[in-house]
């Protein structure tokens, strides 16, 4: 059984709710990441931004992202899956939701996040065409 575990990008990093958008980019820019989860301020999860949601929802709308905190583009329920958790489960989560990259929880603590390029570099190629089938169908 291959794992979320397995597959993961390790040395994921949270940014808190409060943080500025413009140190969000900061943060994705010095790990090379377009995704950073969201903590609240008992340290749960309450989202995830990426670095397209910075452009759409702040910059493009005339916003200063040195102002806008990182947890007010949260929006919904965030999704993750809990690092035992089969690569099935992982796959279907993803599907399910149409999401392309989702955290990886053990311990109640984040691990790591899985992305399409984790999912592509370990399973067959079948398989991952009939994720991106899934994931991208309108």
């Amino acid at each position: 059984m291959t794992t979320a575990e397995q597959i993961m990008h390790k040395d994921a990093r949270w940014i808190p709710s409060t943080e500025t958008l413009d140190r969000a980019a900061q943060m994705m820019r010095q790990s090379d990441i377009g995704a950073l989860p969201v903590a609240d301020v008992n340290d749960r999860m309450c989202g995830i931004i990426t670095d397209r949601d910075i452009v759409i929802k702040c910059v493009a709308l005339g916003h200063d992202p040195s102002k806008v905190s990182a947890g007010s583009l949260c929006e919904g329920t965030p999704h993750w899956v809990a690092a035992d958790d089969d690569i099935s489960d992982v796959l279907a989560t993803m599907e399910n939701h149409r999401i392309r990259r989702l955290p990886v929880i053990k311990d109640k603590q984040l691990v790591g996040m899985i992305s399409e390029a984790d999912i592509a570099r370990h399973l067959p190629d079948e398989q991952v065409a009939e994720f991106v089938e899934r994931i991208c169908a309108a």
